[in-house]
């Protein structure tokens, strides 16, 4: 029996030499993007997500964590965390399953096959469930918004500065308070 660091080696390599665009996040074989293309005649065909996925210490006994980087709408994908709502990967994981089925199998069909029964995008599983035409459409709106080939390189960057505007500086929150409740009684 292999152990789980050569499992992990030869999964990701697998995964590398396939058709899928792979970025390491640090050193370890633990972390790292995946460029993940919507399936073709549906209404995510033409997009193009970063998909993160981090792998636990006892992989493949343990499943993989995913989550999409931008922007994506789907009952069973929180929009704004990217988390995945994927039963086969959270909770019937198993060690024959590899990288490639996560990406050839497991999030083709979740895109296909939405559940809107078990949604973590509530919104888009009431629509889904009340309008698909309208649905679809919101689907094809996110694709062109967030999921463009070229805005792939962005994805990373648009977060991570997202996050930096709402720091303010010490300057910035004293005035920001004073504008609020104005200026102390002296």
């Amino acid at each position: 029996m292999s152990s789980p660091s050569k499992r992990r080696e030869m999964d990701l390599m697998k995964l590398m030499m396939s058709d899928y665009k792979v970025e390491m996040i640090n050193d370890g074989m633990q972390e790292f993007y995946v460029h993940f293309h919507g399936p073709n005649e549906s209404p995510y065909q033409g997009g193009v997500w970063k998909v993160r996925v981090e792998l636990p210490d006892a992989y493949p006994y343990k499943s993989p964590s995913i989550g999409f980087i931008n922007k994506i709408y789907h009952p069973n994908v929180d929009e704004m965390s990217g988390s995945v709502c994927l039963d086969v990967i959270n909770q019937t994981w198993s060690p024959m399953f590899d990288l490639v089925n996560v990406f050839e199998v497991f999030l083709p069909q979740l895109l296909l096959y939405p559940n809107p029964s078990d949604p973590l995008n509530g919104e888009a599983a009431a629509l889904m469930m009340r309008d698909r035409p309208t649905y679809d459409q919101r689907v094809k709106e996110y694709c062109e918004k967030y999921a463009k080939p070229e805005d792939i390189g962005a994805a990373t960057e648009e977060k991570s500065s997202d996050e930096e505007d709402e720091e303010l500086t010490e300057d910035e929150y004293d005035s920001s308070d004073e504008q609020i409740a104005g200026k102390a009684d002296p």
